[in-house]
């Protein structure tokens, strides 16, 4: 009853979906193409014939958990050959990111909204062997309509912060009724399988989180040494993936003009690539010099601020920076992924905001590979002893590197906890 309760909600939403499209289309225009797929229609694209190879089917929503899935998929395509893998977005942006890591080797398209029509013509149409649904991607009428069929549904890389706990507790009983549908739940951390249990689900084990798997790719590594070539001996401070209203607080706060560090360039990258053009009037406003990256020019010496306004390539700003604030942690959006960071060996900065990161934040702290900063005058602070101090700053790095190298593994636990 509390599906179907759902479903009709769900209808009745219907003109607020296309209107949330629409509105999302304005900065994105990206969100009014393959509109068909978001209620399971494929247009002239034929179903996979019945002797087609069988089809591994892992949704990614964005961004974040497309470039967190990818361990996971060069692990499948080693384990299973025969295979064909097929990744499912939710925004336009997790789509690229998809094309960009695996170009045609995987089959892409966007997973229609939990509609039981759509969802019946998303799996009529590719026939999954198996689905794995990344981080916190609960959809009931999707689950059920797999456990219907006899599709196993894995929960990998789960993740569930105590705000999605409370939010999920709010219709427990559909909850828990989707949660025991899932063949197995593989759960982060031993916090986030806890919340996992409590809302109902059984079959709940710690494997780690997949973001720590990710090999920096040695292309964005050259790309960073000729950005960093490009830049000089400046010290490079990187505040990665902020979100809005953080970038005024850099500013305001004159970090980029830190009298300490005379020839720091700060080095800004919006979360949102929709963001860029934002950012850069907030930049022209405040009569900051700044130059963007998509430019491709050597950087000047009385360049500020050097704009990130390219897409996928934040291992690179990491190779080329010296010290990252890691972004949407200033202020309340829940702080942005600090793995890569540590993989690259770069001493971190974050805000108080990182629930959607909490045991990572913490662990990198307690690794004395991470600072918590309190607010925009404290990172200012704490940037600043580091780029002035090298041997902390060194320090700082190396234990970075150990905590990543330490916490890798979530890639082959959960290859070897399948079933299908």
């Amino acid at each position: 009853m509390s599906r179907v309760i759902y479903s009709l909600l769900l209808y009745l939403a219907l003109p607020y979906v296309l209107l949330r499209l629409w509105w999302r289309s304005r900065r994105q225009p990206q969100y009014l193409q393959y509109i068909g797929e978001r209620f399971g229609r494929y247009g002239a694209q034929r179903a996979a014939p019945p002797d087609a190879a069988p089809l591994i089917w892992l949704h990614a929503v964005s961004v974040g958990e497309t470039h967190a899935a990818e361990p996971l998929v060069r692990a499948l395509r080693e384990r299973y050959p025969d295979h064909r893998i097929l990744l499912t977005h939710m925004t336009p942006t997790g789509r690229e990111a998809g094309e960009a890591l695996f170009g045609n080797s995987v089959i892409r398209h966007y997973l229609p909204y939990d509609y039981p029509g759509a969802v019946r013509r998303f799996l009529d149409h590719f026939r999954p062997r198996i689905g794995l649904l990344m981080e916190t991607e609960i959809w009931p009428n999707l689950v059920h309509a797999c456990k219907s069929r006899g599709t196993p549904v894995y929960l990998v890389n789960a993740r569930l912060s105590e705000k999605s706990f409370a939010n999920y507790q709010r219709m427990s009983k559909l909850t828990a009724a989707t949660l025991r549908e899932l063949t197995a739940v593989a759960a982060q951390t031993d916090h986030d399988a806890q919340r996992f249990v409590a809302l109902g689900a059984q079959d709940v084990s710690v494997f780690g989180n997949l973001k720590f798997d990710v090999d920096p790719p040695a292309e964005l590594l050259a790309e960073g040494a000729e950005l960093r070539a490009s830049i000089g001996a400046r010290p490079v401070m990187l505040a990665a993936s902020t979100r809005d209203g953080e970038e005024l607080l850099l500013v305001n706060n004159k970090l980029h003009v830190a009298t300490e560090v005379p020839d720091l360039l700060l080095v800004i990258v919006p979360r949102h690539p929709q963001r860029f053009d934002e950012v850069a009037s907030l930049l022209e406003k405040h009569g900051v010099r700044y130059q963007r990256r998509s430019e491709n020019s050597v950087i000047r010496a009385d360049t500020q601020v050097l704009l990130g306004d390219s897409m996928g390539e934040m291992f690179a700003y990491y190779a080329a920076c010296d010290v990252a604030f890691i972004g949407g942690s200033l202020l309340p959006f829940g702080g942005q992924n600090l793995i890569e960071a540590c993989a690259m060996g770069k001493p971190v900065l974050i805000g108080l905001h990182t629930y959607n990161f909490a045991d990572a934040a913490e662990g990198a702290i307690s690794a004395g590979a991470a600072l918590r900063v309190t607010d925009a005058i404290d990172l200012k602070r704490k940037a600043v002893a580091l780029l002035t101090h090298p041997a902390l700053t060194q320090r700082m790095g190396a234990a970075a590197q150990t905590f990543s190298k330490t916490h890798q593994g979530a890639a082959r636990k959960i290859l070897e906890a399948l079933r299908f």
